[in-house]
């Protein structure tokens, strides 16, 4: 899987991420995308190095996309308590 194919898969799970921790984020839409394109990637990176999980290289598998969502969820946390929520 290409670096074309990974920023599709970190827009999608971006995408996926906002719907499941719903909220207004300081960056907005924009940087929520930003977060899934960087989350696909530690999860990935996550997958790979700590849960012996080696990633497929086929778009349509279901481990990478639990993968790159998950690791999107976690950035997407951590980006709300550094930079605070304003759901205020």
């Amino acid at each position: 899987m290409g670096i074309i194919s990974w920023i599709i898969l970190g827009l999608l799970a971006g995408a996926i991420a906002k719907v499941l921790l719903p909220g207004r984020d300081p960056g907005g839409l924009i940087g929520t995308v930003l977060i899934g394109v960087a989350g696909a990637f530690v999860g990935g990176w996550i997958s790979t190095t700590f849960l012996d999980r080696p990633i497929r290289q086929e778009f349509f598998d279901l481990p990478t996309w639990g993968a790159a969502i998950g690791g999107s969820l976690v950035l997407l946390i951590l980006y709300r308590l550094l930079l605070g929520n304003s759901r205020r």
